[in-house]
């Protein structure tokens, strides 16, 4: 008899959807994939069923349903703050029971529902995944129902959480205000302000450390005079550009001097602020380990600093760290309380969603005149894939089953080679079209990561950034601070782009691709055939790798040409309010 618990998180943004079955996490998959809708905040449905196939089971067969959030503690919150985001249509789904009454409507459900907070579900999320007995947790985002940062300790099968800050002092808003000062869209843009940070000196330091205060145990306090986001409207007050002497920037104009010294400073006091906060957990827990979940843990630079400037030994970031991975902890919660004598399997790699079989991928490509290469026969489409990357092609990569993150890990990636001058202006002007400064990470082999980077553990996530020491030049994925953010393949977990890494490596002698999402700028990461079809025709991709199908650029224009006059790209656009963090 098989135990099947469903996770959720929903109606805020990112929802995603999972299901743990006899403590295995088989299936995970956030509902934009789905519907292309950029940080799809509704029930994801489609995730569900998608979930409930993989498993191979049927909704009858569902143990239980865990939510990730407490719908009254959140409402008491959205009512106390007053936000001018409340409106006639989201009274409704501030009604506590409107989340329980939708799992009902639209995914049919009739069994038992289990409601978790928040900042509990993302503790879960990376305590249960990891492969420690015990350890501290600290969780980091912009606010659950009332926590914004929570400390705890996980051991054996259980997690506590001892402290708490809670709304509106939040660190996770304070990155967001900043964020939108610098004319980046909130809930998307902070990882622009991480990456524009290293072309700037921190002379705003002391301006940054007006706004927050951090106390003896653990607990801080922002400067509210400075923000504006209880109204709903922005993010900051007319006081923050006073501080800095500098008009907020509006946005796609030319980014100066001082913009980059203000990501920089920002970025410096969200470190230094973190490593206090970890030192503090440390001394209040004595564990080695440390586990982190929420938004903020997804600032790779960050963790890094954490690691190296604080007395824990070991780290885990729970890949999706942000509020899709609440899913997972919501389920592994449930799980460990339905059935105490279990465990849960650690999370080896994040390859838990959809894939196109053969079949699929044939049958959509038969019924364009798109030419393409067919190598299931010879076997050897990744020999031929690692030619063409080293003759300076840019590959669209779509293999197995889709990650569960906002990272791309070998699965829908964008590939190229790192060696090349100008391929990291080439990537982020014709394929991601998206501002220059941003950076592009590498993929490594992991037997050989340690010759090329200062880092003396795997990083199978890309959650941590490191030191370039290599002595390949490699400019497309060397940020001007020589770091990078690197991931770590190995056989066990994608044994296929291993071989593609070694098969480069063969011809090149460099183990490492440059490797980037695969999608264009405010869309999500491509999930079926058809969506990589789509970006490899809107975009300067010059081959798409379709599992072992190869379609090139190369005598296909005039198609893709006609393909794009008939609507075939036509997608509809959908985001959350880019000026403020969404409180509803």
């Amino acid at each position: 008899m098989t135990r099947n618990i469903i996770g959720i998180s929903a109606f805020y943004h990112d929802s995603a959807c999972c299901i743990i079955q006899n403590g295995k996490l088989v299936a995970a998959v956030q509902e934009e994939r789905f519907t292309r809708k950029k940080n799809d905040p509704d029930l994801p449905v489609k995730s569900f069923m998608y979930c409930l196939d993989e498993a191979g089971i049927s909704i009858a067969d569902i143990d239980c349903i865990a939510y990730y959030e407490d719908p009254v503690k959140k409402s008491e919150r959205q009512l106390w703050s007053g936000s001018t985001q409340i409106s006639a249509d989201s009274i409704q789904e501030m009604d506590p029971n409107h989340v329980i009454k939708q799992i009902r409507k639209e995914l049919g459900y009739d069994g038992p529902i289990k409601i978790y907070e928040h900042h509990q579900s993302h503790a879960a999320s990376a305590f249960y995944f990891s492969e420690f007995d015990s350890a501290a947790i600290l969780t980091v985002d912009g606010v659950g129902e009332w926590a914004t940062t929570t400390y705890g300790t996980g051991k054996d099968n259980k997690v506590e959480l001892f402290g708490e800050v809670t709304f509106p002092d939040s660190i996770g808003l304070l990155y967001s205000t900043i964020t939108s000062y610098l004319g980046f869209k909130v809930n998307s843009g902070e990882y622009k302000v991480m990456g524009l940070a290293p072309y700037g000196d921190e002379k705003y330091l002391p301006q940054m450390r007006q706004l927050l205060h951090l106390e003896e145990d653990g607990k801080y306090s922002l400067n509210l005079k400075y923000f504006d986001f209880l109204r709903g409207e922005r993010m900051y007050s007319d006081e923050l550009p006073k501080l800095f002497g500098i008009p907020v920037r509006e946005t796609d104009t030319d980014m100066l001097q001082h913009h980059m010294d203000i990501a920089k400073s920002l970025q410096r006091f969200l470190e230094e602020t973190l490593i206090k906060m970890a030192n503090y957990l440390h001394e209040k827990t004595g564990e080695d380990n440390l586990c982190m979940a929420g938004g903020v843990a997804l600032n790779c630079v960050a963790n890094g600093k954490i690691l190296k400037n604080s007395p824990f030994k070991k780290m885990y970031v729970q890949p999706a760290a942000n509020d899709s991975g609440c899913a997972l902890g919501a389920a592994a919660l449930a799980y460990t309380e339905l059935y105490p004598e279990e465990k849960i399997e650690p999370l080896h790699n994040v390859y838990l969603g959809p894939h196109g079989t053969a079949k699929e991928i044939e049958n959509l490509l038969s019924a364009t005149s798109l030419k393409y290469e067919d190598c299931r026969a010879e076997g050897d489409a990744i020999e031929k894939v690692a030619q063409k990357l080293a003759e300076g092609k840019v590959i669209g990569w779509y293999n197995g089953r889709m990650e569960f993150g906002p990272r791309s890990l070998g699965a829908r990636s964008i590939l190229a080679d790192p060696r090349i001058l100008d391929m990291r202006d080439r990537i982020n002007a014709m394929v991601k079209k998206r501002e220059g400064f941003r950076p592009f990470a590498p993929a490594v082999l992991e037997s050989k990561m340690y010759e090329h980077f200062d880092i003396d553990h795997p990083s199978p996530f890309m959650l941590e950034t490191c030191q370039v020491k290599s002595r390949i030049d490699m400019p497309a994925i060397t940020h001007v601070d020589n770091s990078a953010r690197i991931q770590s393949v190995n056989d066990d977990h994608n044994p296929r782009f291993a071989k593609l890494l070694r098969e480069f490596d063969k011809l090149t002698d460099c183990p490492i691709l440059l490797n980037t999402s695969f999608n264009i700028k405010d869309e999500p990461i491509v999930s079926s055939p058809e969506d990589a079809l789509v970006c490899f025709i809107t975009t300067d991709i010059d081959c798409l790798v379709l599992e072992d199908f190869i379609i090139s650029k190369e005598g296909n224009e005039i198609t893709m040409l006609e393909m794009i006059n008939n609507n075939f790209t036509e997608r509809g656009r959908f985001e959350l309010n880019p000026n403020v963090y969404t409180f509803i």
